[in-house]
This record gives C-alpha cells, sequence and structure tokens, in this order.
C-alpha cells in the first residue's frame, strides 16, 4: 500500500490538481483535515471507503489509522490544505513511515498564497518593485520561530511577504515592518481565499489592525504586506520586449518576417 500526502488547494473545490483528486476516487481510506478540506472533495471517495476528519486527532491516533490500513493493504489518501510542503505538518508524520517501512508518496497542491494572489488579480513580482516573495509567518501557541528567521531580519529585504498564521500578531507585524515599508505599505488580508466566505481587506500597515477588528477576522487569514500592491507606474518586464531576445526569438525576427511578406507582396 502506499500514503498519499494530497494537497487539496486552498479552498475551491475545482483548485485541487487532477492527480490529486484521481487518487481520492480510488483510495479506500481518507484522512483529511477537516477544519480546512472542503467537503466535496472528500465526497469523491469511493462510496465504501473509510473517511475520517483529523481535525480532533493527534499524531498517534493518524498513523495508527494508516497503520491499520497498511495491514489490509489499503491505499490511504492523507489530505492536506494548500500545498502539502508548506506548513502541513506532513514531516513527522513521513518519519514515522519511514521508521514503519510505509511508502508514501507526496502530490503538490495549490498554496494558499497563489490562491489568494489569484482572487486579488495581482503579481506577485512587479520589475523593479519586488522579485523575491518570502513565505513566513510569525511565533504562536503551535511553534516558535527560529531566531534568524524573525520579521525584524527578513523585513529589512523589503520583498513581498505572504505572513501565515499570524492573524493574532497584528501589532508585531505593524511594529515590526514599519521602518522597513513605511506605515502607508500596501496589506492584504484575505480570510479564507477562494471560500464561499472569502473576505478580502485592503488595507495598510497602519490601518491593519482597525480593519481587520472591525471585519471580527481571528482564524484563517492570510496577510500580504508590500509595494506590488499599489504599484501602477511600474516597468514592463523585459521578457516580452521586441528588443529582447531569447532562445526562442530572436532580435529582429519580427521585422525579418515583416521583411518576407513585402518581399512576397511584391513578388506577386
Amino acid at each position: 500500500m502506499t500514503v498519499y500526502f494530497i494537497g487539496a488547494g486552498p479552498g475551491a473545490p475545482d483548485l485541487i490538481t487532477v492527480r490529486g483528486l484521481k487518487l481520492i476516487e480510488n483510495c479506500k481510506v481518507c484522512l483529511f483535515a477537516g477544519s480546512l478540506v472542503p467537503t466535496e472533495i472528500v465526497e469523491a471517495a469511493p462510496s465504501d471507503a473509510l473517511v475520517m476528519d483529523t481535525a480532533p486527532m493527534h499524531l498517534d491516533q493518524i498513523i495508527e489509522e494508516i497503520q491499520k490500513a497498511d495491514a489490509h493493504g489499503l491505499d490511504v489518501a492523507r489530505v492536506h490544505s494548500g500545498d502539502p510542503s508548506l506548513y502541513g505538518a506532513i514531516a513527522e508524520q513521513m518519519r514515522r513511515l519511514d521508521e514503519m517501512g510505509i511508502d508514501y508518496e507526496v502530490v503538490p497542491g495549490v498554496p494558499a498564497f497563489a490562491g489568494a494572489a489569484a482572487r486579488l488579480k495581482t503579481e506577485l513580482t512587479l520589475p523593479e518593485i519586488a522579485q523575491t516573495v518570502i513565505v513566513t509567518r510569525t511565533s504562536g501557541k503551535a511553534s516558535s520561530m527560529p531566531e534568524h528567521e524573525t520579521l525584524e531580519i527578513l523585513g529589512q529585504s523589503r520583498a513581498t511577504l505572504a505572513i501565515h498564521l499570524s492573524i493574532r500578531n497584528l501589532k508585531y507585524i505593524e511594529e515590526t515592518l514599519s521602518p522597513y515599508y513605511g506605515e502607508d505599505c500596501p496589506v492584504v488580508v484575505i480570510y479564507r481565499a477562494t471560500w464561499p466566505d472569502e473576505q478580502i481587506i485592503q488595507t495598510t500597515l497602519k490601518d491593519m489592525r482597525a480593519d481587520v477588528r472591525a471585519a471580527k477576522i481571528t482564524r484563517t487569514a492570510l496577510i500580504f504586506v508590500g509595494r506590488v500592491f499599489d504599484a501602477k507606474g511600474f516597468k514592463d518586464s523585459e521578457l516580452y520586449s521586441a528588443d529582447f531576445a531569447h532562445v526562442l526569438r530572436n532580435k529582429g525576427k519580427k521585422k525579418d518576417r515583416a521583411k518576407t511578406k513585402s518581399q512576397a507582396a511584391e513578388a506577386e
């Protein structure tokens, strides 16, 4: 048997990958993070499949269910939200499976920050504005941050920040980032991106605490910080410039094609 760690995407049921959905449709055991994975996705499991919400379960209980499936030779769809490589807590599960000699694979999914950016119709990297995206979080109840990955250090980059699991740390975010980004820097707070009850708050570092408080958002939100969110007169990328040559498009090729057409017309 094989355990498939499947990224279900940010929330909208049709944002799961084709591979992930096919695996859910064929696995006789489906263990899913119920608070973050839409029920429509796990409803695709076979009618006789064991489908369990792991939200109220601890690690030992989850591993026990996988061991039961292994004993019966049943594949397991272990469904996580977003992309399982980001804050998915799959490493500790895979470590246990390695110890037990149980085979597993990881199926990527659309990460929450990508789904949120799509809803905003925003490019997170713009020429001469930001060419780096930092996916991070702040210290919370579940785990602390390594001392070399604090916002005091990451903020010096002035890159586009996608801050997860930090809606209760807005005061810290504002006070730490304002010296680097400016208190007027755009902030977008997105609650449950791509879900039916999605909420989007477009604000600034200075005003975000008041705006989030007014919206009564206390969990499941992503915080974007960066100048890309109000950039207007940014430079066009060189990628599609007529004067930019690369392996698939030589400089001047457009002119050469036009000249060839002109010569052919004259010949006629």
